[in-house]
């Protein structure tokens, strides 16, 4: 298994939103380098929710990766704000997973707190510049923070 954080903007797409509708698809993601990330994750792998872009961003709950990587239909279609004029059907760009629903945390873990841990100085969303959509966490960072809550 691995382990990943995926920011949203809770006006986007909150935990609330995925705990209501069970699992979705995560769609729209339009940088390479989370792509790639997104392409690597696999069936059961364990997702921290972040909530972004917020008056208290931070970590708010754990979702899964119900199905791994496959292509976005939102790069195909000229009416979604995530067209994509040179992705090609037999050569898609971008893709997506689809994410469920495992628990809210009994609070939020805000990023001034990750920030003031030594033992997370490498987690990828600490690191000065790191604005990524999906990121991946070690095993030891999973816990540390799971041990945060």
């Amino acid at each position: 298994m691995n382990y990943w954080l995926m920011k949203s903007e809770p006006d986007e797409s909150s935990i609330d939103d995925l705990k209501r509708k069970k699992s979705e698809p995560w769609s729209g993601v339009r940088n390479y380098q989370a792509r790639n990330y997104i392409r690597e994750m696999r069936a059961g792998d364990a997702v921290f929710f972040y909530h972004s872009s917020c008056d208290e961003p931070g970590v708010i709950g754990i979702a899964e990766v119900a199905a791994a990587a496959y292509p976005d239909p939102t790069q195909f279609d000229p009416r979604s704000d995530y067209f994509d004029a040179g992705s090609k059907r037999e050569e898609p760009r971008w893709s997506l997973i689809d994410v469920k629903f495992k628990r809210r945390l009994k609070r939020v873990i805000a990023l001034t707190e990750l920030k003031g841990h030594k033992e997370l100085k490498d987690l990828a969303l600490v690191r000065p510049g790191n604005r990524l959509s999906v990121l991946p966490v070690t095993k030891a960072q999973w816990d540390y923070i799971l041990d945060l809550e």
